[in-house]
């Protein structure tokens, strides 16, 4: 099926984890051409600030040039009452490096998200970890054109 969606050019999202990451890396390897978004950044342990092994997965992931990473789901991965903006920084950081401006889109993760945060927590959560040099086309593709062209809207 995933085979048939690279031939047509069809989008997929990837609801992963961060412990399926080496199963997105096998599944890429057998359907290299996949467009497809890795869905709130594959969860990783923010909670406990755990890395590794979702940095380096990710990295090699984000080799594959039409993969997006969709920058979604985090609150709820932290601590759901003690949780702060700079606790995503490090996370959010790294996806922005790897996948660059034009692969990388906002979601809200809304109603989900109000477990652990408001919909305006989770844009500031975001907002707040974009690097300095980031312009308004930067901001543009990530609120909204880089999903529009991804999902062919």
């Amino acid at each position: 099926m995933l085979k048939y969606c690279a031939e047509k050019d069809i989008p997929v999202d990837l609801l992963v984890v961060s412990h399926q990451l080496e199963a997105v890396l096998s599944l890429l390897e057998l359907v290299p051409s996949l467009r497809g978004v890795i869905d709130h950044i594959a969860k990783p342990d923010i909670k406990n600030g755990t890395m590794e092994p979702w940095n380096d997965h990710m990295r090699k992931i984000a080799s594959y040039p039409h993969i997006y990473c969709k920058l979604s789901g985090m609150a709820t991965e932290a601590d759901h009452e003690r949780w702060k903006n700079s606790d995503f920084t490090v996370y959010i950081q790294h996806i922005l490096e790897i996948f660059g401006p034009n692969r990388v889109m906002f979601g809200s993760d809304w109603p989900v998200c109000l477990l652990a945060a408001q919909y305006d927590d989770v844009v500031e959560i975001v907002t707040q970890a974009l690097p300095p040099a980031w312009g308004e086309m930067e901001k543009a593709r990530l609120f909204g054109l880089n999903a529009q062209s991804f999902y062919k809207l």
